[in-house]
């Protein structure tokens, strides 16, 4: 009994850090920026500054740790001041320069 909860808990810990693995923050992504427009991204921050304007919706994701921003473009806002995963592709556009276009709404 005591095998197969060991080798449960070694499984989990691999997915979690392959899943982790895989995930910025926004400072890494900033980092990286030119070297991944059009890229799918994983991203992870806290939601401020919400905005709704006719179908124009998305939010302000901020790097905890560093303060750095970038914008999300989605149908699904987010409860500002919460920590989310964000799935999308990384776009970059001359008035507003870098974003991110959600193509899975994460509950997380």
């Amino acid at each position: 009994m005591q095998k197969k909860l060991i080798f449960s808990i070694l499984i989990i810990l691999i997915f979690a850090l392959i899943f982790i693995s895989g995930c910025m923050t926004v400072s890494e992504l900033r980092d990286k920026s030119s070297d991944l427009i059009g890229e799918k991204v994983v991203v992870s921050g806290v939601v401020k500054n919400s905005i709704k304007i006719g179908s124009l919706s998305g939010f302000t994701l901020e790097d905890k740790k560093t303060g750095e921003t970038i914008f999300v473009s989605t149908s699904k806002l987010r409860e500002e001041g919460k920590k989310v995963l964000i799935n999308g592709v990384l776009m970059k556009e001359i008035f507003v320069g870098y974003y991110i276009l959600e193509t899975e709404n994460n509950p997380k």
